[in-house]
């Protein structure tokens, strides 16, 4: 198996802390994606993530109670304990930390800890799907070669 920097998203929607949620749900919907991930923007491409925000945040934690999405920002409605992993990780080590810390979305570093992908439970699953078709592939070959072994 592949490590999750080989298969993460290397398109993130990011955002800085300042921007509103109004923004960030407007990024959610031109990118077609559940969250964006909260950087320090640092000189040129790198990025530091501080959090992420899900559009369930978003419904959460500003529309249901009334509160006005052009004012609040990421900032103040992200989750800050953040679990990144090394793009070095393996896939199943990647799927033991999302389930010990209950995340559908992980963030992917680097070794200097910017942001340089994300993965999530479909991108999981999908990679996953099709190991265990070439696994069902196997045990039909083995039927067939028995079958012409035993002719």
């Amino acid at each position: 198996m592949t490590t999750i920097g080989g298969i993460c998203s290397r398109d993130v929607v990011f955002a800085t802390r300042d921007a509103t949620v109004a923004t960030g749900a407007k990024l959610m919907r031109q990118h077609h994606v559940g969250s964006i991930v909260v950087v320090e923007q640092m000189n040129g491409d790198k990025r530091l993530p501080l959090g992420i925000v899900t559009d369930r945040d978003i419904v959460v934690e500003v529309i249901a109670p009334g509160l006005d999405a052009e004012t609040i920002t990421v900032g103040d409605i992200m989750a800050t304990e953040l679990v990144t992993v090394p793009e070095s990780e393996g896939l199943l080590e990647t799927m033991e930390i999302m389930r010990y810390k209950g995340v559908r979305r992980i963030p992917v570093v680097d070794g200097a800890g910017q942001l340089v992908g994300i993965a999530s439970i479909d991108d999981l699953l999908e990679v996953l799907a099709e190991e265990m078709s070439e696994l069902a592939k196997i045990v039909a070959r083995e039927r067939v070669h028995e079958v012409q072994a035993r002719r």
